[in-house]
């Protein structure tokens, strides 16, 4: 659905994330959902992505990938599913998914930490900024907080060179860091969880 910022005016297509509030991918200003507004969970059933795809064994990375954008990861008992339908052995498709960096096997948090170590980033202090995340978060990068809110990832480029050093949270992007203010930036997507 269709959203609008109710403070800068931005409009993005809101995926339903949560059902009681948005947050502008903008200005980061969260709002309430409109009670009129219908916000459609996304269907979780991997027969509408097999029938999409024909009994090749080409087919798998595209089903693959459709599948981790419905579940968010890989769960074992539809990768036995794909088996089956295309006839290959599981073996062979967790050997295909862990090739490629892109695909999980675990459900990421409701949010999700990209710490930037490109060049850049590196130089002007990346790992400081990752032992800062790391020791708020209580996790290494790779794995999720025990409450499901935050997921850790150590990425080689975001982009954002002139940012340096720099953190994404989900689609939104914090730079010019020191260890404090990553911390800050932790505690803001915290809070609004509470």
């Amino acid at each position: 659905m269709e959203l609008e910022c109710e403070n800068c005016g931005h409009e993005w297509d809101y995926q339903g994330e949560s059902e009681e509030y948005a947050i502008c991918p903008e200005c980061d200003y969260e709002m309430e959902i409109p009670a009129e507004a219908e916000v459609i969970a996304p269907q979780r059933d991997i027969e509408d992505i097999l029938d999409k795809h024909p009994k090749e064994p080409s087919s798998l990375i595209p089903i693959l990938q459709k599948t981790q954008e419905q579940y968010g990861y890989l769960p074992r008992d539809v990768i036995e599913r794909i088996s089956g339908y295309l006839d290959l052995p599981e073996s062979k498709i967790y050997g295909v998914a862990t090739f490629y960096a892109q695909f999980r096997f675990e459900p990421q948090g409701e949010h999700v930490v990209r710490i930037c170590h490109g060049t850049a980033c590196h130089v002007k202090g990346a790992d400081g900024i990752t032992d800062a995340v790391e020791d708020t978060l209580n996790i290494d990068s790779g794995e999720t907080t025990d409450d499901g809110m935050f997921t850790l990832e150590r990425v080689a480029c975001l982009g954002c060179c002139s940012l340096a050093p720099v953190i994404m949270v989900d689609d939104t992007a914090h730079g010019n860091l020191t260890r404090e203010k990553a911390k800050e930036v932790l505690e803001k997507y915290r809070g609004k969880n509470t």
